[in-house]
């Protein structure tokens, strides 16, 4: 039986906010986006700095991210065209101390072992110890008992400190923005399970070749204004509350009345609007998040300047930045996934609190350091201009045992999407799109239990 259209507005147009709102709106729901910014995309977005175009941070998708990849077609977007896909690699500058350890397209788990016997940088004793993690990981099927960190994962299973320094470290850094010693074990298990645990082409990297606005947010926004939604970009939700039955929502000095709504907001921005309405065990779990911050620094160089490849790790010690402090964790040659933008270098920083203590100005110039002495390049030292965004609350921090909430807040078609949702995953764009398509089909299946509901009172002979 088809259900009546609902009136539902989604709070908040990041990636989650935006895959709720693409499903709802194929079901047939006259769906209106509320986001609070000009820009969509809540932490992965454009950003305009002087005519041009960056992202408020340099992001990899993995092949992994199945629903994420579905999600971009279903709204038009071919990924194949608008990302690079390159297979599993961990490579370091040649000459900096680190390794290259690249898997080929062989069928799992070849693709691993190929890369394993072949890596550069590694000693056997390395090498044994990464064989043994992964089949033990394997055996326990990516499953712990009880949850720890990821340093105390690292030290049961004996892996090596320069293994965890090329390869561990900076794998679980990018995926959980969590330093090991403070992450999620099990978390971490679950991403290497969908990656290297998984068929081949779920370990390969996916680099944007656009900014991460047009990458998915902006082309949701065109389908769901192409079949009768809206999308109001700069409008702020300030209150929520139930009345007559329905969801009114307070933006400026207008009110609006909705028959459902998913929050697609940052917990505590969810916990504001529930305030009053939600109970006190959802509220505190809303606000009891820590957070990480994630910056990017941006180096303008020559047009003809060109990294060996599109990515490479970089060493976070010292010693290789000619004594100057060295933030770096990857960095990434723009010009090779955009011809626009020739020259231009994005170095990441994930967990970047200390790092950014010092100013931006000084992160940039130290990072340009960083550049020059590990490839031995003294001009990256003057870049022609350099720009560095942090975000400030970018992820949660992924610790062991963490409580996250679900998407159903036990409120009457009131429903919570965002990467902090519970999961068996990090806060990614792949955790965001799933939680904003699980919030979906809970909403979708409260709206057809009540249509039957109110189906079956029809039919009921008066007594």
């Amino acid at each position: 039986m088809a259900t009546e259209a609902q009136q539902v507005a989604v709070i908040g147009a990041g990636w989650a906010g935006c895959s709720a709102a693409v499903e709802l709106t194929e079901a047939g729901h006259q769906v209106t986006l509320f986001e609070a910014s000009r820009q969509l995309g809540g932490r992965a977005r454009r950003v305009d700095i002087n005519e041009t175009i960056l992202d408020n941070g340099q992001h990899i998708l993995l092949g992994a991210y199945s629903q994420t990849l579905q999600m971009m077609r279903k709204v038009g977007i071919d990924p194949t065209s608008a990302m690079l896909r390159l297979p599993l690699q961990m490579c370091y500058p040649a000459g900096s101390g680190g390794m290259t350890f690249v898997a080929p397209r062989l069928p799992a788990p070849l693709h691993l072992l190929a890369a394993l016997l072949r890596a550069d940088g590694l000693q056997r004793q390395d090498k044994l110890a990464l064989a043994r993690f992964s089949s033990a990981a394997r055996w326990m099927g990516w499953q712990l008992h009880d949850d720890c960190s990821v340093s105390t994962l690292l030290e049961r299973f004996d892996q090596t400190d320069r293994l965890i320094q090329l390869m561990w470290r900076p794998l679980c850094i990018a995926a959980l923005n969590t330093p090991p010693a403070q992450a999620s074990a099990q978390v971490f298990l679950a991403v290497l399970r969908d990656s290297l645990g998984a068929r081949r082409s779920a370990s390969d990297m996916l680099l944007p070749r656009t900014d991460l606005s047009n990458l998915f947010p902006q082309q949701a926004a065109a389908f769901i204004e192409e079949r009768g939604g809206n999308v109001e970009s700069g409008h702020s939700v300030r209150q929520l509350q139930r009345r007559d039955g329905r969801w009114q929502l307070q933006s400026g000095e207008a009110s609006m009345d909705f028959d459902a709504v998913v929050i697609a907001t940052p917990p505590e921005t969810a916990a504001t609007l529930l305030d009053g309405s939600a109970d006190a065990a959802l509220l505190t779990t809303l606000r009891s998040f820590d957070y990480e911050p994630i910056t990017t620094c941006y180096l303008q160089y020559a047009a003809d300047t060109r990294l060996p490849r599109p990515f490479f790790a970089l060493l976070d010690d010292p010693e290789n930045a000619g004594g100057s402090a060295a933030w770096g964790q990857f960095v990434f040659d723009r010009g090779q996934l955009d011809p626009s933008q020739a020259g231009l270098l994005a170095v990441v920083i994930s967990a970047s609190s200390e790092a950014i203590q010092a100013g931006h100005e000084a992160l940039a110039q130290a990072v340009a350091a960083q550049l020059a002495a590990t490839f031995k390049q003294p001009q990256l030292a003057s870049p022609s201009w350099s720009q560095v965004i942090s975000e400030k609350r970018a992820t949660f921090a992924c610790t062991p045992g963490l409580v996250r909430p679900a998407n159903d807040t036990g409120l009457d078609k009131l429903l919570l999407a965002g990467d902090y949702t519970a999961s068996d995953y990090p806060a990614t764009l792949e955790s965001a799109v799933r939680s904003g398509r699980q919030a979906a089909q809970e909403l979708l299946a409260q709206i057809r239990r009540a249509s039957l509901r109110q189906a079956s009172m029809r039919r009921s002979p008066a007594r």
